[in-house]
């Protein structure tokens, strides 16, 4: 039972973490676990200092780091993104919220160096997309704003189709509902009248009256 928690756990926390859980012992999982899972309810306070102790997990950091962040305890969160960043340079959660700690510290320049070194390795975040988009827009490089602007939108258009594909593989697996379900999230992303939210609602149609 205790290795199909623990199972359970690493799918909960996210591939990033399971590709590091043979460096973590059992309790520090757990431990982190239980922090995430307060985190989804808003206990930001909780969530920190469940966390406190966890120094050299660089996912416990991050979200140590977005709790306190959501307390509105800046320099704090910013130390946590730092270390996170320190431990595992490639931490694109910590590398998003100290871009967003420097913004709102008034350091521009310096959110911006942030955003551009994750995006040259995540060039598909929409998030950091949207957030390199405002900072563009804010010291008036409205040309520049527009293209990253852009760029999200084609990633976010990438996603329509993962759902779209998956729509169509419960469907043909006699999943109705869970077809409709994601159909329904994919007709939310696009704007009402391009030709694609059109098929959507002609395949949900179709689905909403084979199940009926």
């Amino acid at each position: 039972m205790k290795t199909i928690y623990l199972l359970h756990c690493c799918l909960f926390i996210g591939i990033g973490v399971c590709l590091s859980c043979t460096a973590v012992d059992d309790k520090t999982l757990l431990h982190y676990a239980r922090a995430k899972e307060l985190y989804s309810k808003g206990q930001f306070s909780g969530t920190a200092d469940l966390l406190a102790d966890m120094k050299n997990f660089a996912p416990a950091l991050s979200l140590r780091a977005k709790a306190e962040y959501f307390q509105g305890n800046l320099d704090k969160a910013e130390s946590s993104c730092r270390r996170a960043i320190k431990r595992r340079p490639g931490a694109l959660e910590a590398k998003l919220y100290l871009a967003r700690i420097l913004h709102e510290k008034g350091e521009t320049q310096k959110a911006e160096r942030v955003v551009l070194d994750l995006l040259s390795d995540n060039p598909s975040d929409v998030r950091a997309l949207r957030f390199a988009s405002a900072l563009a827009r804010q010291q008036g490089r409205l040309d520049s704003a527009r293209l990253l602007l852009d760029q999200a939108a084609e990633c976010s258009a990438e996603g329509v189709m993962v759902l779209l594909d998956r729509a169509r593989m419960h469907w043909v697996a006699g999943r109705g509902d869970d077809a409709l379900e994601d159909l329904s999230r994919a007709n939310a992303m696009l704007p009402w009248d391009t030709p694609l939210v059109k098929s959507i609602e002609h395949l949900e149609s179709l689905i909403r009256e084979a199940v009926q």
